[in-house]
């Protein structure tokens, strides 16, 4: 055995939760990603997908994937920068910069490239990155590959924020990255004050859309666009595994910033263009979001019968604004027993340990689909109760 593999023999926290029958990963689905899904020779209520308008098996979005497939084929063997351009990633591209209010947009293949990509090559070594010490892995990996000062400041904390923003050299730039809303938490992004902060001490912003993209905002158009505050914000990410019922990511911004990025962003021009099937998927998948309003409407009628179901039966989910909820735990071994107890209930949630949250903040995650009925929260709500009681997380 080599060195290498010695080392990485020594990992072994999976087998201790397999030993344990709690090992929560990786489990098989057989069916759609819908509000019920087939696992394990069975059905199971679905909480853990972030398919928020529940839109991966519509029929249209299927039917434009597969055309697109039979005209495109099944890959474009190459990165965008050379031979991977198709008219379709242009035209999405456009649509996407319009939907969020830019002047041009970029199509990634993944969100985590466009992140990777984007906040590392931005800002240079006489520059300042400060980010939430909550932003998703992506942008944390961003960061450090870029030469840049590393600065963070505590979650949504506004005055940590300009203490850290206080720091940095007035003549130099300072790019502040945050989620709009927290993937974990389900809390949204102070944005107003984060811009009155950015204009007082001329920094720039980029926004993470992900989780709000089809979510907030008038048609879903995002954080930036529910508060009022798109034209204040420099750049606009967001992904296409969410709302939008594909794979895939896109940056959107000025022109001159996305001149910059499509000829610098190493993420973009060194990775495979997205396939046709889900360029074409993202593309059917946003123009029923800002066609069919009813779909927001539905999502927001579950998420707010939810929350309310979930605070009085009296679950700890902190600060959410979304459909997100996160059930606290905040015992790693017991977020695990919890999240398989559910399981054999025929509730499928997920577990968050570090290095995704603090030891002392660990939950389970449960996310809500516009095509969740009350009685499927009420059936979830009732048994993560029983679930909770019987591990003494809720007396």
């Amino acid at each position: 055995m080599g060195l290498l593999q010695e080392k990485l023999s020594k990992f072994r926290l999976p087998q201790h939760y397999m030993e344990q029958g709690v090992y929560p990963y990786f489990r098989e689905i057989v069916s759609a990603q819908d509000t019920e899904v087939m696992m394990e020779g069975r059905k199971v209520l679905m909480f853990g997908s972030n398919s928020y308008l529940g839109l991966t098996h519509d029929e249209r979005i299927i039917e434009a994937a597969v055309e697109a497939t039979r005209k495109y084929g099944t890959g474009c063997a190459g990165s965008r920068f050379l031979n991977g351009t198709l008219d379709l990633h242009v035209q999405l591209e456009r649509e996407l910069a319009e939907f969020v209010g830019k002047d041009d947009a970029l199509v990634y293949s993944t969100g985590f490239t466009v992140n990777e990509g984007v906040v590392s090559c931005l800002t240079d070594r006489n520059d300042y990155i400060i980010c939430d010490d909550r932003d998703h892995a992506s942008i944390v990996d961003g960061r450090r590959l870029s030469f840049s000062t590393q600065l963070k400041f505590k979650h949504n904390d506004m005055a940590s924020l300009e203490k850290e923003l206080a720091k940095c050299r007035p003549e130099a730039v300072k790019l502040i990255v945050v989620d709009g809303v927290f993937s974990m938490e389900g809390d949204v992004a102070n944005l107003p004050e984060i811009v009155r902060l950015s204009e007082k001490y001329n920094a720039s912003i980029m926004v993470d859309e992900a989780h709000s993209i089809g979510v907030f905002g008038k048609q879903g158009r995002g954080v930036c666009n529910h508060f009022g505050l798109t034209d204040k914000v420099d750049v606009i990410m967001g992904t296409f595994s969410k709302s939008l019922a594909s794979i895939g990511g896109f940056v959107a911004a000025d022109s001159d910033t996305i001149n910059w990025l499509r000829h610098n962003s190493r993420s973009y021009i060194f990775s495979a263009s997205n396939t046709p099937a889900a360029t074409a998927a993202a593309r059917a998948a946003l123009q029923i979001l800002k066609t069919e309003p009813e779909r927001i409407e539905n999502l927001w009628k579950i998420t707010n019968y939810a929350l309310n179901v979930f605070r009085e039966l009296g679950f700890e989910i902190g600060e959410t604004e979304s459909p997100i909820i996160p059930l606290y735990v905040r015992d790693v071994e017991k977020t695990f027993y919890v999240t398989q107890m559910a399981f054999e209930e025929g509730i499928f949630i997920n577990p968050v340990i570090p290095p995704a949250c603090a030891p002392q903040d660990t939950l389970v995650r449960l996310a809500l689909m516009a095509t969740h009925t009350k009685e499927q929260v009420d059936c979830a709500a009732e048994k993560l109760l029983k679930c909770f009681k019987k591990l003494d997380i809720i007396k």
